[in-house]
């Protein structure tokens, strides 16, 4: 998952809006979002998998539990020795937040730098593998990219000026679901002098510069859309994508949170 969104209480109907895109290599293999079979270690668990590592990049439970992963762009990092980030939702979702919030703290050396967002819709909160620490997420606008939580790169910006007009723009009875997949679509890319500086060439900066991402290698494979409303609905559509930006797959789950909306 390389960049989400998050309005929290903006909207008289859904508290809860979440736009997420997950970018990578398209020759990596996936199967897009659907339910993992029951295991030991959770009941149930909605989310697409990385059939390379066995891993995921966003999931949720039956009962509404969420969490979301990004990776920093650390490429001076690099160390194969290193777990699968991926496995990190699975933990997220299966501890509570106390217990998952303590393995973050003892074992984040273990892997690649990470943002780690986790808990019920209603009570987010985000894990920092560079600061070593846990953050909510508070009523409002956050984004999160291949930095720190609401660091100021130019598609994190674009993308919250962007779903706060899309959430001003709506009425208190909807939310225009296509505005925000056109949100996650946008492929400007930032002004070279804003670029950050992450450790990769100007060329390959500019091209991850975009919130949608189109190249034959790498791209925005995934686009994610949830809402939870005040009745404790919860809505996912799940767009797939191939290397022209194209949707090959969507589907739509609903389910119904058992934490009650604040």
């Amino acid at each position: 998952m390389c960049i989400l969104f998050f309005a929290l209480k903006q909207h008289p109907k859904y508290p809860v809006i979440i736009c997420a895109n997950r970018d990578e290599f398209h020759q990596r293999p996936t199967k897009a979002m659907h339910w993992w079979p029951k295991s030991s270690t959770f009941s149930q668990v909605l989310a697409g998998k990385d059939l390379q590592a066995n891993g995921t990049w966003l999931g949720l439970t039956t009962q509404g539990k969420f969490s979301a992963l990004t990776n920093f762009r650390q490429p001076q990092h690099l160390d194969k020795t290193k777990q699968s980030r991926g496995d990190l939702v699975l933990h997220a979702l299966a501890k509570t937040d106390d217990q998952i919030a303590c393995y973050l703290q003892r074992n984040w050396a273990r892997y690649h730098g990470f943002n780690l967002v986790f808990g019920s819709l209603n009570k987010l909160s985000c894990f920092d593998s560079a600061a070593k620490k846990v953050q909510p997420l508070t009523a409002g606008f956050h984004s999160i990219c291949n930095g720190g939580l609401d660091d100021i790169w130019p598609k994190m910006a674009l993308g919250e000026a962007k779903l706060r007009a899309a959430i001003i723009n709506a009425n208190d009875d909807h939310i225009d679901i296509d505005a925000l997949f056109e949100l996650m679509k946008n492929t400007q890319q930032a002004q070279p002098k804003l670029l950050p500086n992450t450790g990769i060439a100007e060329h390959l900066e500019l091209l991850l510069s975009s919130i949608f991402i189109v190249s034959p290698e790498y791209g925005t494979r995934t686009t994610t859309i949830i809402t939870q409303d005040t009745e404790g609905l919860i809505t996912i559509i799940d767009k797939s994508f191939n290397t022209l930006g194209e949707c090959t797959e969507e589907k739509v789950f609903s389910l119904t949170s058992t934490t009650d909306i604040d």
